[in-house]
Parts: C-alpha cells; sequence; structure tokens
C-alpha cells in the first residue's frame, strides 16, 4: 500500500502505515500558518474486498474542531465521481473506513477543483460564453488571476463582480463558478439575456491558487487569509487581493458576490453587511429581496441558519463582503456552502458536492436577473 499527496491540493502526513486497518495520518498546516483542515491524498496498492481504516490524528487540533461532528469523507475511485464514506470524530481523531472495489482510491475533505480543470474553466469561458480575459494578476508564486467579463452591450450600466476561493480549501466555490459559466455558454436563455442586457459580469473564478495548488484550507503562499486583507492588500503580502481591488476601483461594483465555504454549517446560507457603518433601508431591502428570491425560485437556499448578525456599525471591514459593501455602497454578500450536506434537502450518497455547487450558481444567476434593475 503506498500513499501519497505529492500532487494538486495534495496535503497529507503519514505517521504509521504499518496496519492497513489502523493506518495512523496528519494534515500539514498552511505555509506560514497554524491554519490546517484541508486534506486529500491517494492510496494505492489496495486489495478490493479487504477492509481499510484511517485516521486522521491531528483533527482534534485543527481550525475548526467542531466541524467534525456529522462531516463524511469524501472518496473517488477516477477523480470525476465522488462518494462520501461514513465518518467519526472521537479520541481527537477523524476515522473511516472502507472495503475498496477498486486498487487505488483518492480521498478527501471536499470535491477537489484542479488546477487543470480551472485552466479548461478558463478556456470554456473565452471560447464558449463570451467571456474576454479583462485583466490578469500574479499570485506570489506567479500563479496567474485572471478577471473574466462578460459584455454583450457597451450600453449595460451594471457592474456585477463575483470572485471564489479566497480560502483556498473551499473548493466548491470554483465549482460554483463553472456553474456559472456553464449556463453563460447558452446564447438563448432569456433570463441572461435580459441580465446581460443591463450588466457586465466580472469573474474571478480562483483568488488563491497557490493556496489551492499547495492544499491549504484557508491563506496564501505568505501565510496570509486574503478574506482579512481587504483593509491592507499589498503587492507583497496579498497581491491577489490588492489586483482585485484595483480593477474594482477602476470599474465600480453595483453587486459583490464572494462565494465561500464553511466548515461547521450544514446549510447554505449567505452573510451580508447589515454592521457597515453606510448600511441603509436600500440595502436592506435589497438583501432581503436577494435572499426572498432565491427561495422562491426552489433553490438549495435557507434563511434560518447562519452567522449571528453583525450590530450596527460594528462590522470586520477586512472582509471582502464588508469592504466593498461599504466601498460601494452596494448590494454585498458571501454566499456560504457546506463541507458536510444541506440538511435541507439531504444526499447523503455524496452531501454537499461540486454538481450541487454548479446548480446553486445558476439559480443565482436568475436572482441576479430578477433584480438588476433595482440595484441602483
Amino acid at each position: 500500500m503506498l500513499i501519497s499527496s505529492d500532487f494538486d491540493s495534495g496535503n497529507i502526513e503519514v505517521l504509521d502505515a504499518s496496519n492497513p486497518r489502523q493506518v495512523r495520518l496528519a494534515m500539514r498546516p498552511d505555509l506560514n500558518s497554524h491554519h490546517f483542515q484541508w486534506f486529500h491524498f491517494k492510496v494505492a496498492g489496495m486489495s478490493p474486498g479487504q477492509r481499510y481504516g484511517f485516521s486522521l490524528c491531528n483533527a482534534g487540533q485543527s481550525a475548526y474542531r467542531q466541524a467534525w461532528s456529522g462531516y463524511d469523507a469524501a472518496a473517488s475511485y477516477d477523480q470525476a465521481n465522488w462518494f462520501r464514506v461514513p465518518s467519526r470524530f472521537e479520541a481527537g481523531a477523524l476515522r473511516f473506513e472502507l472495503e475498496p472495489r477498486e486498487a487505488q482510491v483518492w480521498f478527501a475533505y471536499f470535491e477537489p477543483y484542479s488546477r487543470a480543470r480551472h485552466d479548461w474553466l478558463i478556456g470554456q469561458a473565452l471560447e464558449k460564453a463570451g467571456a474576454e480575459l479583462f485583466a490578469c494578476g500574479k499570485s506570489i508564486e506567479g500563479r496567474d488571476i485572471q478577471l473574466l467579463r462578460i459584455r454583450r452591450t457597451p450600453e449595460a450600466r451594471r457592474k456585477i463582480w463575483i470572485i471564489a476561493q479566497q480560502h483556498p480549501g473551499e473548493h466548491m466555490a470554483e465549482w460554483f463558478m463553472e456553474g456559472l459559466i456553464e449556463r453563460l455558454q447558452d446564447q438563448d436563455d432569456a433570463e441572461l439575456n435580459e441580465l446581460l442586457a443591463q450588466a457586465e459580469l466580472y469573474l474571478v473564478p480562483n483568488m488563491n491558487p497557490d493556496g489551492a495548488f499547495r492544499g491549504h484550507l484557508r491563506t496564501n503562499a505568505a501565510g496570509k487569509d486574503l478574506n482579512r486583507a481587504w483593509q491592507s492588500a499589498s503587492e507583497a503580502e496579498s497581491p491577489e487581493v490588492f489586483f482585485v481591488q484595483q480593477q474594482m476601483r477602476r470599474v465600480g461594483v453595483d453587486l459583490f458576490l464572494d462565494i465561500h465555504g464553511d466548515e461547521e454549517i450544514p446549510h447554505v446560507f449567505t452573510a451580508g453587511c447589515e454592521g457597515n457603518p453606510g448600511y441603509s433601508p436600500r440595502l436592506a431591502a435589497l438583501e432581503d429581496e436577494f435572499r426572498r428570491r432565491l427561495v422562491d425560485i426552489g433553490a438549495e437556499f435557507q434563511t434560518a441558519f447562519g452567522y449571528p448578525r453583525d450590530e450596527p456599525g460594528q462590522a470586520n471591514l477586512t472582509l471582502a463582503c464588508n469592504a466593498v459593501g461599504e466601498e460601494f455602497d452596494c448590494l454585498s454578500f458571501t454566499i456560504e456552502m457546506p463541507f458536510k450536506d444541506h440538511d435541507d434537502n439531504p444526499e447523503p450518497l455524496t452531501a454537499w458536492n461540486g454538481r450541487r455547487s454548479k446548480r446553486l450558481a445558476q439559480d443565482v444567476l436568475s436572482v441576479a436577473a430578477a433584480m438588476v434593475g433595482t440595484l441602483r
């Protein structure tokens, strides 16, 4: 049996693999940071039908140790079709077992979105979705941060920005972006045509390519949490945010969506800007309408569970959602998807996954189309 993680988004350390029924592993912390929770590794040389057991022994010291309750690890035999393996958190370790039907299997915290698929997605956007490469930034390690623009008419006045994967372990965020780009390829979509008659879309499919490639949970190559850098972005330590802020100030923002995943809460939800100093009845009404419309169209979304609301004037303005909403006086949301399942509509075999992330994105486009005329 061979356990490896020397690949895109791989993360594991082998502590003891001498007993296949009790393989002891550990998650590697982010570079230059204490955060860890993401794992992704391959097990080869297995005997189909034999039972194997795995323990992530440092799960109790991870960034969100409460998140392991109710969580099941993701697994795949082909890196294309992912399923969940019943898991349990006990004695500070995440434990799961499998009787494989093939000689090799991949395990991950969530269905990974690879850099190769990212490159394919950019190609799809440019070739089939009518996107253009509006600008391109660079990460600390020199990876491209593509800013795509979808513009159907020069008369479109509104600017809608959607960014994803500031936190690199939240791979559901780029699956969401794939859902957007997939729907944008339909030139006969009446809702999208109405949206694009009034708005330009600005998309950043992956804000943190270094962290994603390295198998980080939360930070970039400098150990910086990008979603805590929106008041202090620098070319040295957070060039990813610095680049996007420059482009926003060049273009303007009328709607901003920051796409994330939440480790603990088994629901899809949004976080808004109610704590911002500039929060107004107009913005409150827009937030309520956005949430209501998502519920009304039957999206996998709910409003009962989420983060505690900020008190007036007490927002953390280092977060993208709050910083952009305050600077541009616009409707601004963080959209959170679960690492577990959306408990309002559970799918035990897959839990929340890439397919459902894509579908949510397409529903969000419908809401944006319905609201584009009232954003200002």
